[in-house]
């Protein structure tokens, strides 16, 4: 008996282009889509995620699990380019199957495979996964650009520090201090679902949790009742080297997407004015959700057109503390974005310092005597950190630098960093690659009229620390009176900016 036709259902000649054909397998099919994003990824026109996110809206019908296959096999690609690029030497068909078989394989494993390999194309992955990584040289193991893999060499136990920029990175979480306490978070994620992804507590921030896997977050109720946010340890740490307290007016110079200025405003217990600027509208409108679901109401996020906005030299000597999380070529992050290897280039180093050095100038102009400067990167390269930390103490005697390391260690057990500076490892820490500078501006008879101003400013952070945000609690703000807002900050503050 013939099986029913399902309604509009095409018959098989039809389906096949006039031939009864086999449908293809599920390995298969996920090669082809594997290939399909490499072969956008590859032409390095976009960062790696935003290329996998356009190609997955454009694929609605894929399940969850369909999704996080793809991503999976593609950014194994990416991280391991340069080895499998190696081992694809030797195969047939176009490069980007050479390298989506070997994604998958690493991925899902060699026999999801064998059905949907031509007998040559078996072969040749039967004969490459033979092959030792252990044999090759560190910069085709690690897959990594000579011109990186040379200045990493130049680190104590730089294999271990390359092998492990190439591994995927745990996801972590930091639990909002406004809000929530970490053993209550955690006791609620060990008791649902969210226990598969084994939640823990981080071994050196107070307020981070670590999860294994790629969970869906974001569907979380603690993370949509603002308990919880998705931020590495390390940059959490930063937050210990700011020691923001109640009442103080605080800048962060580069605020991006907003992680650290959530957690800098819930250390003051949503009191004093933080200032969250940044030159893209489009990254501050993505953190207005996240200020919306954190409680907080004493954060002002302000787009400016550059280090010298004149909304920036308002608040010259008036801050008593200032990150500046800089603009910088992100090596450190590798593991969460393996694509930045190979869009990186040392010419571009040289214009990111200048950036760097320009924008840690104007933040120190904002600094009250007596107030703190932290610099911070996600960068591995003395170029970026040290070099820049010196220059700026070198230029800047009104500034004495405190040691970073010594900060964190009496605030971290376990963390047994050396001075003078926090520089964290991720074969070493766990964590994303950072660094971090502080210094300190120094109080003097050439600082006097500069300290009443800043006192004033204090006196003005406190008194209106619990006004709610708005019109009413920024009529003498500094930075926004007597100014008409510009086109993107009055969409980021509306929060009606177009979403990326």
């Amino acid at each position: 008996m013939k099986k029913p036709q399902r309604a509009g259902a095409k018959p098989p000649a039809q389906r096949a282009g006039g031939a009864d054909r086999p449908r293809p397998s599920f390995a298969a099919v996920r090669l082809g889509q594997v290939q399909q994003v490499l072969g956008e990824m590859l032409q390095w026109a976009h960062p790696a995620d935003g290329v996998l996110t356009h190609w997955l809206r454009a694929h609605p019908a894929l399940g969850g699990r369909d999704r996080a296959e793809v991503s999976e096999a593609a950014y194994d690609v990416l991280r391991n380019l340069r080895r499998y690029r190696r081992l694809s030497e030797t195969g047939v068909g176009a490069a980007a199957r050479r390298l989506a078989i070997l994604g998958l394989a690493a991925t899902l494993g060699r026999e999801y495979l064998r059905e949907a390999l031509a007998p040559e194309e078996n072969d040749w992955l039967d004969h490459v996964l033979r092959i030792d990584p252990a044999t090759l040289p560190r910069a085709v193991r690690a897959s990594l650009p000579d011109w990186l893999d040379e200045r990493l060499g130049a680190y104590e136990n730089a294999d271990a520090l390359a092998d492990a920029l190439n591994r995927p990175a745990p996801l972590d979480l930091r639990v909002n201090p406004l809000k929530a306490d970490r053993d209550a978070v955690l006791r609620s994620l060990n008791d649902g679902p969210a226990a598969r992804y084994q939640p823990s507590a981080m071994p050196f921030s107070p307020w981070g949790i670590r999860l294994q896997g790629r969970p869906p977050v974001n569907r979380w109720p603690q993370f949509e009742a603002g308990d919880i946010e998705v931020q590495d340890e390390g940059s959490q740490l930063l937050a210990l080297l700011v020691a923001p307290r109640r009442g103080e007016m605080i800048i962060d110079f580069c605020a991006g997407a907003g992680g650290k200025t959530l957690l800098l405003g819930a250390l003051m217990r949503s009191t004093g004015r933080l200032y969250a600027f940044d030159v893209s509208a489009a990254r501050l409108a993505r953190a207005k959700p996240r200020f919306a679901r954190s409680g907080l109401s004493n954060v002002v996020p302000v787009v400016i057109d550059s280090e010298n906005d004149t909304r920036v030299k308002r608040l010259a000597g008036k801050a008593q503390r200032v990150l500046v999380d800089a603009p910088c070529s992100g090596i450190g992050t590798l593991r969460r974005n393996p694509d930045l290897k190979w869009r990186q280039h040392p010419e571009a180093l040289q214009e990111l310092g200048v950036l760097q050095s320009r924008i840690l100038n104007a933040a120190a102009r904002c600094v009250a005597p007596g107030g703190r400067l932290v610099y911070a990167t996600c960068s591995l390269l003395p170029e970026e950190n040290e070099a820049q930390a010196e220059v700026f103490l070198a230029t800047h005697p009104e500034f004495e630098q405190l040691d970073a390391a010594a900060l964190i260690n009496a605030r971290c057990e376990g963390l047994d960093l050396k001075g003078p500076y926090m520089q964290l490892r991720p074969d070493v820490h766990g964590t994303d690659g950072f660094f971090a500078a502080v210094f300190e501006r120094r109080k003097g008879p050439a600082a006097a009229a500069q300290a009443g101003a800043a006192a004033e400013a204090d006196a003005t952070a406190a008194g209106q620390a619990a006004e709610p945000e708005g019109a009413g609690a920024l009529a003498d703000d500094p930075v926004q009176a007597d100014l008409e807002p510009e086109a993107g900050q009055s969409a980021v503050n509306d929060g009606t900016a177009d979403a990326p």
